[in-house]
C-alpha cells in the first residue's frame, strides 16, 4: 500500500497542478473560440465568418448549455429583431413554381468547402420534414409539412383570406427565428442559403393547391 501511494503521489501532484491553471468563465470561452477559429479556414463556399454567432445564436447556445429555456424577454427581443430583418419579395409575388420548389427541397448541396463558387444551393428541406407523401426518405426533426396549405384552408394563395398564411410561410422560410427565437430551422433567406426566387418556389411547393404537398 505504501509503495502504491509513493508512486501515485507525483501523478496526483501533476493532476492537481494542472487543475489549478485551467481557466474558467470568459477566459475559457475566449481560448476555446481562438482554438476553433485557428482550426478553420476559408475554402470554397465555406467561410470562417460563419463561426461568428449573432445575438440570437449566442443567447440560445448559452441557454442550451445551462440546460434551461431562454429568458422570455430576451426571446421576444430576438424574435422582434429577426422579424424586422425579413426581406419580403421585391416584386410582391410570394408564390412561385412548385415544381422548382420540389427540386430545391430535394437539393442537399451548397455552402460546403467542396462546392465551387457560384454553385446553386439546395434547401435540404427533406432532411428535417416530410413534405410529399410519395417521398420515403425524409427526416423527422421538424414537423410534417404534408398537406401544409390544405390544412390551413389555402385553396387560393392569391386570395385576401390567405394573405396571413402566405406571409407567415415566406417569413418562416426566410428567417425562422422571427417566430421562434431558438428555432433549429436554418434561416434560409437571411443566411443567404436560398435567394428570393428560390424562397418563392418553396412557398409555392407548400401552398399551391396543385402541388403534391396538398393532394
Amino acid at each position: 500500500m505504501k509503495k502504491t501511494i509513493k508512486y501515485l503521489a507525483p501523478v496526483l501532484a501533476v493532476v492537481l497542478a494542472g487543475c489549478a491553471v485551467i481557466p474558467s468563465g470568459p477566459e475559457l470561452d475566449k481560448r476555446t473560440a481562438d482554438i476553433v477559429k485557428a482550426s478553420f479556414r476559408d475554402q470554397g463556399q465555406a467561410k470562417v465568418g460563419r463561426l461568428v454567432q449573432d445575438d440570437a445564436n449566442r443567447e440560445c447556445s448559452a441557454a442550451d448549455v445551462a440546460g434551461k429555456p431562454i429568458d422570455e424577454k430576451v426571446a421576444k427581443a430576438i424574435e422582434a429583431a429577426n422579424l424586422k430583418a425579413i426581406k419580403w419579395p421585391s416584386d410582391g409575388k410570394f408564390i412561385g413554381d412548385w415544381k422548382e420548389g420540389e427540386k430545391i427541397a430535394q437539393g442537399g448541396q451548397g455552402m460546403a468547402w467542396s462546392n465551387p463558387a457560384g454553385s446553386v444551393n439546395g434547401g435540404n428541406c427533406y432532411n428535417c420534414h416530410m413534405i410529399d407523401k410519395a417521398e420515403i426518405n425524409y427526416g423527422t426533426l421538424g414537423p410534417s409539412l404534408y398537406n401544409y396549405g390544405k390544412l390551413r384552408g389555402v385553396s387560393d394563395p392569391a386570395s385576401p383570406a390567405s394573405k396571413a398564411i402566405v406571409e407567415y410561410t415566406w417569413g418562416k422560410i426566410w428567417n425562422a427565428k422571427a417566430y421562434n427565437a431558438c428555432s433549429n430551422m436554418p434561416r434560409s433567406g437571411h443566411a443567404g442559403i436560398l435567394n428570393e426566387t428560390q424562397v418563392r418556389h418553396v412557398v409555392g411547393l407548400l401552398l399551391d393547391p396543385k402541388s403534391p404537398v396538398n393532394q
